[in-house]
């Protein structure tokens, strides 16, 4: 990991943050405080209704998504244009160097209060300096599996998103077992590993200090098949935005 970060001659070195945070559900749940109970119910209920990917190139879809960006202003959010999302061949090895256009967000989702009260909660929580990152991408993944095909939320294996920041925040985890997170160091030696069991439980990590994986999914032992659903939001500076 990297060293703490250089201070003036004479002071001691100003401790470098870590490079991710994990946290329970109170603190997504506290942010959502003071918004329409029905509010946050129709939100995941949202994930019902994602459309399979068409980039996996596989006989059967496992993997369900939408996809839209906002710019940050302060408290407000303001949705940018729907557009395809792009990965460095460099940071994902299975479909980096593709334009990926995913179905975008449905609109009650895109404006609605939970995703943004979320949205400002995490970026509040970046494990690193906020200046210039106000521009975050929004993903709803649904992972399945059954017990013929296990699902993969990875299956670019260990990897950077190429973002600044990652927020993993799991909705639904209903009859599966396996989807370990594990984060690593640039030389990929394990540093943190968390089964995320909590609607709301979190990872928000640096994606430049570390890089994450996901483990299979499987059905839990007596079902025939189980489902994960996780919000995934990539926060990074926007054109023309100021450095870091």
């Amino acid at each position: 990991m990297p060293g703490p970060a250089a201070a003036p001659s004479g002071q001691p070195p100003v401790p470098e943050r870590p490079p991710f945070a994990h946290f329970g559900p109170e603190v997504l749940a506290a942010a959502l405080e003071g918004h329409p109970a029905d509010s946050f119910a129709q939100f995941t209920a949202s994930w019902d209704d994602l459309p399979a990917d068409a980039h996996l190139g596989t006989d059967r879809p496992y993997r369900f998504r939408r996809y839209g960006s906002f710019r940050i202003h302060g408290d407000r959010l303001e949705r940018l244009p729907h557009a395809a999302f792009f990965q460095d061949r460099s940071v994902n090895r299975v479909h980096g160097g593709v334009d990926r256009l995913f179905a975008p967000l449905a609109d009650a989702v895109a404006t609605g209060a939970a995703l943004h009260a979320i949205v400002r909660a995490l970026h509040e929580r970046l494990p690193g300096p906020r200046a210039g990152i106000d521009t975050c991408g929004v993903h709803q993944i649904r992972v399945t599996a059954t017990v013929r095909a296990e699902g993969h939320p990875a299956p670019e294996g260990v990897h950077r998103d190429g973002h600044a920041y990652v927020a993993q925040v799991l909705i639904r985890r209903r009859d599966v077992r396996g989807a370990e997170s594990c984060l690593y160091d640039l030389q990929e030696r394990p540093v943190h590993r968390a089964l995320l069991t909590a609607p709301l439980e979190t990872i928000v990590l640096d994606d430049r200090r570390v890089l994450h994986g996901v483990s299979p999914v499987r059905p839990a032992p007596g079902a025939g098949s189980g489902v994960r659903d996780m919000l995934l939001v990539d926060f990074f500076p926007g054109a023309g935005a100021g450095s870091e």
